[in-house]
């Protein structure tokens, strides 16, 4: 195809998405794709959901939501307008101008980089692709992705079309912020980088309708780049304070109110907190893609490994703490019954992606405890790739139900536990969030970890 030609299909896909007649795809319909949507659509443009989950389809087409902080009433008013048509049907990825990736990309065991989303995703792209679609990769992954793995993929379609001629292609890194109602997808700052300049015109021009600041950068590496940077600064910091909370526990000094000090200076300093390990899709993915990535370099990244040891750490170090206190009460956790308050990754989300709750249960588990936990946002427990946990159900916080145990503890400072009514019930609670810090009753009972 001649230079001319794909400027023409260049300008024929600018001027859809400039008079809003472009039809958006968002492939995978989960915490990333049904914010993008909402964004699109809110800007006038119809979307194509696409996910292998039949059952996920099914909801969205009956106006159900799946996830807390996307309503089933505006989903419901999505499929009345007609503006979000739901499919698991993969040869319908050819009806859409511009197609956005928002699937899965986990660690293998070997906490390797899992790409098999990303590249199943492709192939059935690549089966039905045809001349002036526009592709953008928004899947967290390793720089050069892009255009190292999707581009070859996208260039074995039978059509013979090739990305940079008849097809587009570019990268932008989600940035999804789940439960936090200050940023919506459409109010958070969109990175963008294609393989090429016109693939970056076009996913740019795209996104300004729906995204408040586009921001371009010159190709698809450095905004690939720019996500794992993000994401290894915060497990970077977050560890940092992990490590100081083990010392200054031995210390005898609260870390919560050190860090509570030093965020007053007002440059300099960013407040980041402890935890019982890190959770979510992204932050304690990233950084391993990053060590991964220097490996194949022939380098190694020691801060970011270090760092990644250190938080992989915390749930252990949890688990000997709480041994530690019932052992001072005279109980063993093997028979102690504990109840883990939020599995949940954060506060008042549903997301259980990358929780170390589940780590702590399957601790807990291993030395014998009598487990149950409670939380409103996961009413049943999930099942979970890597952790093998008996079926449980969500119980209910009851002052009866309290006092019947060795051991509150909690995981996740989900706004909807009544912390004083806790306290004031149980006989010991191990707070590794600082959730207690207003409580005033009963402090005696309560222990840090």
């Amino acid at each position: 195809m001649t230079a001319h030609s794909t400027q023409k299909l260049s300008a024929e896909l600018a001027q859809k998405i400039a008079d809003k007649t472009a039809k958006v795809g968002i492939i995978g319909l989960g915490y990333v794709g049904l914010p993008l949507i909402s964004a699109f659509t809110n800007a006038g443009f119809t979307c194509l959901g696409f996910d292998v989950d039949a059952e996920k389809v099914r909801m969205l087409k009956q106006g159900q939501s799946y996830i807390k902080h996307v309503a089933s009433e505006k989903i419901a008013d999505w499929i009345r307008r007609g503006v979000l048509d739901p499919t698991s049907d993969m040869s319908r990825l050819t009806e859409a101008d511009a197609l956005l990736i928002c699937v899965p990309t986990p660690l293998s065991a070997s906490r390797d980089p899992d790409l098999q989303y990303i590249e199943s995703t492709s192939r059935s792209i690549a089966a039905v692709l045809r001349p002036g679609q526009l592709v953008v990769l928004e899947s967290t992954t390793y720089p050069t992705t892009t255009r190292d793995v999707m581009v070859p993929i996208l260039n074995s379609n039978p059509s013979g079309l090739k990305c940079s001629r008849e097809v587009f292609v570019a990268f932008s890194p989600e940035r999804e912020d789940p439960g936090n109602p200050d940023y919506t997808a459409a109010g958070i700052p969109k990175v963008v980088g294609g393989i090429d300049d016109t693939s970056s015109d076009l996913a740019c021009a795209l996104y300004a309708h729906a995204i408040v600041k586009v921001v371009r950068v010159d190709n698809a590496e450095i905004a690939e780049a720019c996500k794992i940077l993000e994401n290894t600064y915060r497990a970077v910091n977050i560890a940092l304070v992990n490590e100081l909370k083990i010392l200054f526990d031995r210390m005898g000094i609260d870390v919560w109110k050190v860090v509570d000090a030093a965020k007053t200076k007002p440059f300099g300093f960013q407040a980041f907190y402890p935890g019982p390990g890190l959770g979510g899709h992204c932050i304690p993915i990233d950084p391993f893609y990053l060590s991964w990535l220097a490996r194949m370099q022939g380098m190694n990244t020691r801060f970011i490994e270090l760092a990644g040891e250190v938080n992989a750490g915390m749930p252990r170090y949890v688990v000997s703490r709480l041994a530690e206190f019932l052992n001072d009460q005279g109980k063993p956790i093997k028979g102690s019954r504990i109840c883990l308050l939020g599995m949940a990754y954060k506060k008042d989300v549903d997301d259980p992606r990358e929780s170390p709750s589940f780590e702590l249960m399957e601790l807990l588990q291993e030395r014998g405890a009598v487990l149950t936990y409670s939380d409103p946002h996961v009413p049943h427990l999930p099942r979970m790739r890597h952790y093998h946990l008996p079926p449980m159900s969500s119980t209910d916080l009851s002052a009866e139900f309290l006092a019947s145990q060795d051991c509150v503890l909690i995981s996740t400072d989900h706004t909807a536990f009544d912390y004083a009514h806790i306290v004031q019930h149980s006989r010991m609670v191990l707070d590794t969030r600082n959730a207690t810090k207003y409580v005033t009753a009963g402090r005696e009972k309560i222990f840090k970890a």
